[in-house]
């Protein structure tokens, strides 16, 4: 079946009746990727300075199932995480897909440039030691796009935090520092939620980079202010807050939510197959925006 970006669209965004927000991807969607998979893109995944939190919350995915994202609709040819190669012969996929070419790079994690990138070595090739620097800036530079795939990846994240001794940098940043022109596109959260990773990639491979924000980020997940549609809202305007999280209503403003700097729909989509999300039972620490941690530090109030 054929699949219109217009409905896609709808399905992603949650404004096509009957359709559940979390874990969004129903089968018309399931089937058009199967469908457009016929020759699944190459992916090398690769991880640096983080906690591979954003790899755990993709295999949270369950429309489709991870199993068929990874197996069925993408090939991944590198992933740290869950390949059984380990070594030189791991390494050897990487550049076995370099030399086909049409393959896109996932980031996951900072990248360190401190020290000559030391501080995040990903191996060793012929007793040589192999940076995370060196190895995105050479997978980049031929990928027909960029995918960094959390806050760290994105911006830099806790890693970068002042005052960053291992200079830590973004995909952006540090492609920019490299000469590298290769698109990126940003799907930040620590962890970003599957939805926006897996709805991310479906764009890309049935109708190729979706809008971006200033930030590079897709609008279709980031392109509305948390604060304006959070259900709390109305208790913020009528000067309604919490005193402690024991409150069932009232805003969470006081108690430190961050919501009115960040733009995500994570009042909608939702976390845990629907079951709750961020403010419902903390606040929101604005963790999809630059500078996390700095400037949204500390968390409550």
């Amino acid at each position: 079946m054929s699949l219109s970006r217009r409905d896609f669209l709808k399905f992603c965004g949650g404004t096509a009746a009957g359709i559940s927000i979390s874990q969004m991807f129903i089968p018309e969607i399931v089937e058009a990727l199967e469908k457009a998979a016929t020759t699944r893109p190459a992916v090398l995944w690769l991880q640096g300075a983080g906690c591979s939190g954003c790899s755990v919350s993709l295999l949270n995915a369950t429309h489709p199932k991870i199993a068929d994202v990874l197996l069925k609709i993408i090939d991944v040819r590198y992933h740290p995480t869950i390949m059984a190669a380990c070594g030189e012969l791991a390494l050897s996929a990487i550049d076995n897909t370099t030399k086909e070419g049409k393959y896109i790079v996932v980031l996951e994690g900072g990248i360190p440039i401190g020290a000559n990138g030391k501080f995040c070595v990903v191996g060793e090739k012929k007793g040589k030691e192999i940076t995370i620097a060196n190895l995105f800036a050479e997978t980049a530079s031929k990928a027909t796009a960029v995918l960094a795939i959390g806050t760290c990846a994105a911006f830099g994240g806790i890693q970068a935090a002042n005052p960053n001794p291992t200079k830590t940098a973004g995909a952006v940043e540090f492609l920019k520092m490299e000469g590298i022109k290769t698109p990126v596109i940003n799907i930040p959260g620590c962890p970003p939620h599957p939805d926006w990773q897996v709805g991310t990639i479906a764009h890309v491979l049935l109708y190729g980079i979706p809008e971006l924000d200033s930030k590079n980020r897709p609008k279709i997940f980031y392109g509305r202010l948390l604060h304006d549609h959070c259900p709390y809202r109305g208790f913020f305007d009528d000067d309604t807050f919490c005193k402690d999280f024991n409150d069932k209503e009232g805003c969470r403003y006081g108690l430190g939510c961050k919501g009115p700097d960040a733009f995500c729909d994570a009042w909608k989509r939702r976390w845990n197959g629907g079951a709750n999300w961020c403010v419902q039972g903390a606040t929101c620490i604005a963790c999809v925006e630059p500078k996390f941690w700095d400037e949204y530090a500390p968390f409550y109030e």
